[in-house]
Parts: C-alpha cells; structure tokens; sequence
C-alpha cells in the first residue's frame, strides 16, 4: 500500500511539473535613454529597427506607459512592483541617510526574480544591474540564478585598456569578465543571455530573462559599419526630424491625432543657424546613436532565432521597453578629458544632448530626469500570440508598478506576504493582462499615479496631470493629458479645485511611501546618470 501511494504522489508531483512547463517563459528587455519615437513602430522611420517592428506587428503596443525618468528609481520599480521609494532607491543608487533614499533594494521589496524562482522558474539576467552597489547586494543574492553585466549605471561599449591594465566593470555570476579587445558590449550581453538560455534548457521549466541593454545610453559608441548605414540620413537635421517623428507617431497610431508636438525647446540651436563643419559634427553623433539602436534590435533578432532553436518561440512573452526618455543637457564639456578618439569609436565618450534628444522624445516635451511625458513617456510592447492581441494599440496609461502584477499573471506566481521571515511591502501596480489580451483599452486601477525624484514632482489621475519643478521653485502646473498630452496648455488656473485634489493625493502618498523634502535630502552633487 505505501509503494502504491509513493508511486502516486511521484506520478502527481511529475504531472504537476508538466503543468508548470506550460507557463510561459518571459523576456524583459529594457533598454537606456530611448525616447518615444526613437524607434519604427512610435515614428521613428529613420532607424531600422525590423524586429521591434515585427514584436509590434504580431504584439500591444500603449500610446502611454510610463517610467521615472531615470535610470535606478526606474530598475527599482521595474524589478519590485514598488514605487522607487518604497523600494529604497528614491534618489538614485547613493545612500542618503534615510531608508527610502538608502539607494540599494530592501529586503521587504521582492524581485521578479525571487519571486519567480520561487514560483518554479529559471532566473536569468545579462546588462545593466544599477539597483545596489555592495556584494550583498547584486544580482545573484536578489533572486538571478545566472547573471551577467555590470553593476552601476554606464560602462564603456569597447574595452580600451591594455591587456596588461584592463578595466573590471563587468561580472560573469559574481566573478570578473574582461570583455575581449574589439568585442562590443552589446554582443555580450546579448550572447551571454544565449548562452544562459542554452544551459537552462536543461532544467524542464520556464525561465525569466532580464535583459538590460546599456544602449543606448551613453557613452555614444557603435560599431562602424553600423553607423555608416545612417550616412546621410541625418543631413535634414534636428528641426525637420522632429516634425516628421511627430507626423509618423500619429500616423503609427501612438500619438492621438489632431494634438500638436511640443513646444519647441528654445535652448536649441536652429539647424539652420550651424555652420557646414557643426551640422557634420552633429550628424555624426545621430548616426551613432541610432547606430547603437540598430544593433540593440540586430540583438533582438538574434535572440528570437536562438528562441526558436531551442522551440520556445511559441510559449514565450516578450515585453520591450525603456527606462526613460531620452538625455537632455549638454554635458560634453563633463567628459572631454575622457575623449580621445572619433565619436562612435572605442576611446570616444560623447553624452547624447537636448538638440537631437529633442527629436527622440518627438512629440513629448522635455528629457530625461524631468516629469514631463518626455522624460517619463516611453516605448511599450508586449508579444505573445497565444494571448496578446496582434498589431493593437492601446491607450493602457501603464507604468512599471504594473510590470511584476503582469508577469505573476502569466507566470500564475503567488507574490508572497512573508517570505523568509521579512513580511514583503505589497504590490503597488495592476495587472495589465486584460488589458493586453481583451478589447479592454486602459489598464483600470481606480487610483492616481505619482512621481517624486529629486524634488520634482508628478500625479497622473485620470485626464489630468499636475506637475511641480524643484528648479521653479514647485510652481504647479496642470495639463489635461487627454487633450494636450505635449504639455503645451497649464490650466492649473483655471482648475483650482483639481490642483487641490491632486496636492492633497500627491501628500497622502508621500507620507505612506517614506518621501520627504528634497531639502533635506538633497546630496552636495547631482548624480548624472
């Protein structure tokens, strides 16, 4: 009778591993500092990105989804389902004093990761970590079973030391990775994921995939032949360029039609007004930058092939998406001592600035780091043609809190109240799955979004949206998103009871998720990154 009943518990426990193997692998790929019309499915035409676009032909896209602006608050949230704050990474990855600026992942916020493999699944990340700089807190003690990158928030494209002095920026399962002389970074990563994927294909259950590309932040490096398939397409300049994201974003249905693109930013210099060697200059640097975009989806395609191999294609969802806008500023005075080759090339270190920058957020307003739609608007699409609606575009009026509910979804993984004896903070997000795989247009989660970093701040509540700049001295603005999404419009005077409304939401936050006065935090020198 006990080998009887052995046998059944053994045939039920391999029956419930069948079942498991039917949840969907996942593929998070986040990329750095791309704004909402630097690629083909929001309006970006001028750069060839055939695998984005697929995703999006046979995918969801959102006209809106949002992030905060900047790179660690934005991992923060992605990787928890926390508000940034809740999560310890308020400010950025430095500790300032206090637990929601301790700048490093608490212990009560869970990872997709540790979530995840909890639930049964293989947990992988290759790229970028920037969410705790100590030991104790990297990768492989937050969840990742298997885990490439780096640890902070930029690392060069090309190794450029001697073989004899190189440079340690990059980890390989917690232990040291020289990348080879003449390897690009990207290919890394990318291969490396591959590889991960390959030795999981061992273990008869689903996998998670975190892959955090660094392009295409800074610095602006690619390889050559890349950049040369953009010879000549730049001539037009920032102006024209910006003004055909705008017409192609509408005409890509991702930008409602009939409203206007953004204020023009008056600290760019007209196109026009540079001189023959300047234009050349510049157009160069944007040949770069979507240079480093082509190779990011180059990468894509490679990836899929390999998913196809291993005949997971099919059972597997793919959420692409960005961390931020793109980088506003003129910073290139920063770094010119670190500047000793050709922008694009290994020894180069050029920061992408506001004038084509300006362009990349078309039609949004504003940059990175800044709590307009251009700082917190980005690229969203989801794959998985079991379930997610093909060549759709949703308002969805998403955010990265949303990102860990969606994928538990998928995954049929239990976020836990308690696990290891720390009772975990509870999911601030929704769950988009509805929304992506019914005629449901918007994500329905009957509460305000809020913002908060480095003084500026942001609620989102329906058609509205109150905004408040530190460096105005938090002179408030309100807009009317539904109708004037660029931020042209501040009605804030001509709808008091509304800015009241939202002030009084925006506090009641504040006090719950542990944000304070950026007075009294504010560090001696602003973070960069």
């Amino acid at each position: 009778m006990k080998q009887t009943l052995s046998f059944i518990a053994l045939w039920l426990a391999c029956m419930l591993t069948l079942a498991q193997d039917k949840r969907p692998n996942i593929i998070l790929v986040l990329v750095d500092d791309l704004g909402f019309s630097d690629i083909e499915p929001f309006g970006g035409l001028d750069v060839r990105t055939p695998n984005l676009t697929q995703l999006a032909a046979e995918g969801t896209r959102f006209q809106e989804f949002y992030n905060n602006s900047i790179c660690a608050p934005t991992r923060a949230s992605l990787l928890t389902g926390q508000y940034a704050h809740k999560a310890g990474i308020g400010y950025f990855n430095v500790n300032l004093g206090l637990p929601a600026y301790q700048g490093f992942l608490n212990k009560e916020s869970l990872t997709l990761a540790e979530v995840l493999k909890n639930a049964g699944y293989s947990t992988i990340l290759s790229g970028k970590w920037h969410v705790g700089d100590d030991r104790d807190q990297w990768p492989a003690q937050r969840g990742f079973e298997r885990s490439f990158g780096f640890i902070g928030g930029a690392v060069n494209f090309y190794e450029i030391n001697d073989d004899d002095n190189p440079t340690v920026p990059l980890l390989r399962n917690n232990e040291p990775f020289y990348l080879p002389k003449g390897r690009y970074l990207t290919d890394e990563i990318t291969d490396q994921a591959i590889t991960f994927l390959q030795e999981q294909d061992k273990e008869n259950k689903p996998f998670f995939l975190y892959l955090a590309f660094n392009a295409p932040h800074w610095p602006l490096q690619a390889p050559e032949e890349d950049i040369q398939k953009y010879s000549g397409v730049y001539k037009q300049g920032w102006d024209s360029l910006r003004a055909d994201r705008h017409r192609q974003a509408i005409a890509k249905g991702v930008f409602p039609a009939g409203q206007q693109i953004a204020s023009r930013d008056t600290v760019v210099q007209p196109w026009n007004k540079l001189t023959y060697d300047e234009q050349q200059y510049w157009q160069r640097r944007q040949q770069v930058f979507a240079g480093m975009i082509d190779h990011v989806d180059q990468s894509i395609g490679k990836l899929r092939r390999a998913l196809q191999s291993l005949k997971k294609d099919d059972n597997t969802v793919i959420i692409f998406l960005s961390d931020n806008g793109a980088q506003g500023g003129d910073r290139a005075r920063i770094y010119t001592q670190r500047n000793t080759e050709t922008v694009g090339r290994a020894g180069s270190y050029e920061v992408q600035n506001s004038n084509w920058s300006q362009t990349g957020n078309s039609p949004l307003r504003s940059y990175k780091d800044n709590p307009y739609e251009g700082g917190i608007g980005a690229p969203f699409i989801v794959w998985y043609p079991k379930e997610v609606k093909a060549n759709s575009i949703k308002k969805g009026t998403g955010h990265i809190i949303d990102i860990a509910p969606t994928l538990y979804d998928f995954a049929q993984a239990k976020y836990p109240s308690v696990l290891h004896d720390i009772q975990t903070n509870p999911l601030a997000g929704v769950s988009l799955r509805e929304v992506l795989t019914t005629n449901s247009n918007q994500a329905d989660r009957g509460k305000p979004l809020f913002w908060e970093r480095a003084g500026n701040r942001a609620v989102r509540y329906g058609k509205w949206k109150l905004v408040s700049l530190y460096r105005t001295g938090n002179k408030i603005e309100l807009y009317n998103i539904d109708e004037d999404r660029a931020e042209n419009n501040n009605v804030a005077s001509q709808f008091p009871e509304v800015v009241q409304e939202l002030e009084a939401l925006y506090e009641g936050w504040a006090r719950e998720t542990g944000v304070v006065n950026y007075e009294r935090i504010r560090p001696q020198r602003n973070s960069l990154r």
